[in-house]
This record gives C-alpha cells, sequence and structure tokens, in this order.
C-alpha cells in the first residue's frame, strides 16, 4: 500500500524529471565536444529515444539505473525496502516498454546503443563510452550500401579541366 494517496503520488512522480537529466546532458555534451551532432528525444520513433543520429540510423538510450532496473552489479539499481510490491510491478513495466520500444524501432532497421547511469557517472568510462559510441557510427557508415569510395588516380597529360576559363576585367570590356 502506498503511503500517500494517488493525488500526491502523481504530484511526486511529475517531479521526477524524464527528459534533460544530468547523466544525458553529461554524454550529449562529450558527444558534442568530439563533434558529433545528433536530434534529442526524437519523436519520430517509439519511446522517444534520447539521443538520435538520424543519417546512421542509431538511436541512444541513457537510462536510469533505478527506473529501468539495471541489474548486473549495480548499486544504484536497488527495490525499496517500503512499497515493494508496487515498485516490483513499476520497474517491471518500464523495463516491459523499453523492451516493446527496442523491438518497434530495430524492426525499423535502426540500431540501439543502451547507456546506463552508473556507466556515465565516472570519467574513465565516459570516454570508453564515447569511443564505443563513434565505433558504432563508423561501423554504420562503413556497412552502408549507399557509400562508395572512390580513388582517382592522376595520370599525366590527361588532366580534365574543371574550372572554366577566366576572363580579366580588361577582356571583358574589350568585347
Amino acid at each position: 500500500m502506498d503511503i500517500w494517496d494517488k493525488k500526491k503520488r502523481s504530484e511526486v512522480m511529475s517531479k521526477i524529471p524524464s527528459k534533460n537529466t544530468k547523466p544525458e546532458i553529461i554524454l550529449r555534451k562529450a558527444l558534442f565536444a568530439k563533434g558529433f551532432r545528433y536530434r534529442i528525444n526524437y519523436k519520430k520513433l517509439p519511446g522517444k529515444p534520447d539521443i538520435v543520429f538520424p543519417k546512421y540510423k542509431i538511436v541512444i538510450f541513457v537510462h536510469g539505473c533505478f527506473w529501468h532496473g539495471h541489474d548486473i552489479g549495480c548499486i544504484d539499481s536497488h527495490i525499496p525496502k517500503t512499497n515493494t510490491d508496487y515498485w516490483v510491478k513499476k520497474i517491471a513495466k518500464n523495463k516491459e516498454r523499453d523492451k516493446n520500444n527496442a523491438i518497434q524501432i530495430l524492426s525499423m532497421g535502426w540500431k540501439i546503443l543502451t547507456v546506463w547511469d552508473c556507466e556515465i557517472q565516472q570519467r574513465d568510462n565516459l570516454k570508453l563510452l564515447i569511443e564505443k559510441i563513434a565505433n558504432t557510427i563508423l561501423e554504420s557508415v562503413a556497412s552502408r550500401k549507399s557509400m562508395r569510395i572512390k580513388f582517382y588516380e592522376e595520370v599525366e597529360g590527361n588532366l580534365t579541366m574543371v574550372a572554366p576559363k577566366t576572363i580579366s576585367y580588361q577582356d571583358k570590356i574589350s568585347e
């Protein structure tokens, strides 16, 4: 049983930010500093992913360890001792919603990266995380079928002029 009535619980929960959280901002600043450009809270995809690279069809979800049930030895992911049934159901529902959103996004041909709050908090991890994201983007670019890289060899005597002949102002007047 909840200690507050439904109205009070709703008021308390509404104060918890769902976007522009500290971990999201830290990650976005680090990505921007490395030259990456992205969209945030992209409404065209299910679940409004936190960070989206539309050009590369890559999304990043930044999950809070508590709210999304990070269970790999994370100290931030725990079930409160009071009102345990409510929190177990709430976190299970969040995980199910995350799973359904991921299935829909994957079926649309996008790649998904999930970043946990605890991964962002340590500076050393953040550098590795940015490298991982950069590598994922580079792999995506390399695997795109529409991308064709051509190398041209210069052959002496067989160079094509690209720019038109320059005309000086004096030549123009004498015409």
